[in-house]
C-alpha cells in the first residue's frame, strides 16, 4: 500500500498539467500519483501516458469519458491505493519544503496507535497579478498534535477547511459513501463537508503546502464564470442542504463548523444570483430560499439570523447594493477572483 495518493483531475489541461505532476513527484515510491484525464480533446491523455510510461509504479495515468471535476474525482476514490488521499487541481502546485514535512508526518502517523482521519495544512492564493501572497492559516486548530472536534477553537468568518487544505484517510472516504455528482462544478465543497460527521482524529501542521492558482479567465471561481454556472452551485447547495439534519450532529463544535459551513455556501449562492441583476436570478434567489425553509424552518431561520445571511437578503434595491458592498468587503477576506 502507499502512503498518499493524489489525484490530478485534468480537462484540456496541457498547458500546466506538468508543473503540478513535477511538484509531487519528489514523494518518490511513498507515493502514487493519479492523473485522471476527463475526456480532454487537447494533449492531456497523451502527457498523462508518457508520465506512466517515465515514472512506472508512481504515476497511473485513468482515461474516462467526460464527467466533470466530480467524476474524476469519484474515479480517484475507486482508484486510489494510498493509505490517504489528496486532490490537487491541474492548475496548482504544491511547495517543496512543506511537502518533505507532511510525508514524513503522515509516515509517523500512520505508525500510531490512533487512526488519523484527517490531515490540514495552509493553502496559499497564487493570486495573478498580486503582490503579496494570501495565506490561509487555521488558528482555530491545535497544531503538531492529534485532536478531535472537541479540542477545536472559533473559526473566524472565511476561514474554513476547503479541499486545498485537507487529506483524508482513503477508507473514510469511501466508508463514508462519498459519491460526486457528474457535470457539477463547485462540488469540492460536498467533497470536504460529507465525510466530516465521519472523522475523530485530526492533524494540523502550519506549512504553506498548497498552492491555488487564481488567474484563467475560465478558471470556475471567476465571479462572471460563477454566474454563468449559477444552476451548479445551487444545486451543490442544495444537495448541501439536504445532506444532514445538522440539529443531529452530536458534537457542538463540529455542528456548529456544519452550520458555518453551509452559511458561507448559501451567502455565495445569494450573492452570486444578486450581482448577476437579472429578474430570473433574483427569483432563482427566492427559490432557494424558500427551498430552505420548506426542508428545515429550523435552518432557514438559523441562516437568516447570522450575520452574513441577514446581509444577503435586505430587501429592495437599496438592500441589494449594501449585500454588494458585504461581498466586495467579503473578496478581500476570502479571495474569490
Amino acid at each position: 500500500m502507499k502512503l498518499l495518493t493524489f489525484a490530478i483531475p485534468c480537462y484540456n489541461s496541457e498547458n500546466y498539467m506538468e508543473n503540478c505532476i513535477k511538484s509531487l513527484l519528489p514523494g518518490g515510491d511513498d507515493i502514487e500519483i493519479l492523473v485522471i484525464d476527463d475526456g480532454s480533446k487537447d494533449r492531456t491523455a497523451e502527457i498523462a501516458d508518457e508520465y506512466e510510461r517515465n515514472y512506472p509504479g508512481i504515476v497511473r495515468a485513468i482515461h474516462q469519458e467526460n464527467g466533470g471535476h466530480g467524476e474524476a474525482v469519484n474515479a480517484g476514490i475507486r482508484n486510489a491505493s494510498g493509505l490517504f488521499f489528496k486532490v490537487v487541481d491541474s492548475d496548482d502546485w504544491v511547495d517543496a519544503d512543506a511537502y518533505a514535512k507532511i510525508l514524513a508526518k503522515l509516515r509517523e502517523l500512520a505508525g500510531g496507535e490512533r487512526t488519523l482521519d484527517m490531515f490540514v495544512s495552509n493553502y496559499v492564493y497564487e493570486k495573478e497579478g498580486a503582490k503579496r501572497k494570501k495565506v490561509m492559516r487555521y488558528s482555530a486548530l491545535p497544531q503538531d498534535e492529534l485532536f478531535t472536534w472537541s479540542d477545536v477553537g472559533h473559526f473566524r468568518k472565511g476561514q474554513y477547511i476547503l479541499m486545498h487544505s485537507v487529506i483524508y484517510r482513503t477508507k473514510l472516504l469511501r466508508e463514508c459513501g462519498l459519491e460526486l455528482p457528474k457535470h457539477t462544478f463547485y462540488v469540492d465543497n460536498i467533497y470536504v463537508y460529507k465525510p466530516l460527521p465521519s472523522v475523530h482524529n485530526i492533524y494540523y501542521m502550519d506549512v504553506d503546502f498548497y498552492r491555488y492558482y487564481i488567474g484563467r479567465e475560465d478558471q470556475s471561481v471567476n465571479e462572471k464564470v460563477m454566474i454563468g454556472r449559477i444552476d451548479q452551485q445551487i444545486r451543490v447547495n442544495k444537495i448541501m442542504i439536504d445532506e444532514f439534519d445538522l440539529w443531529k450532529i452530536p458534537n457542538r463544535k463540529l455542528r456548529r463548523y456544519m452550520f458555518n459551513y453551509l452559511e458561507i455556501i448559501t451567502v455565495i449562492s445569494t450573492i452570486m444570483l444578486i450581482r448577476s441583476g437579472t429578474e430570473e436570478n433574483l427569483a432563482k434567489k427566492r427559490e432557494l430560499w424558500s427551498y430552505i425553509k420548506e426542508h428545515d424552518l429550523r435552518l432557514f431561520h438559523h441562516l437568516r439570523a447570522g450575520i452574513m445571511g441577514n446581509a444577503m437578503n435586505l430587501p429592495g434595491r437599496g438592500g441589494r447594493k449594501i449585500s454588494v458592498a458585504a461581498y466586495k468587503i467579503s473578496q478581500k477576506v476570502v479571495g474569490f477572483n
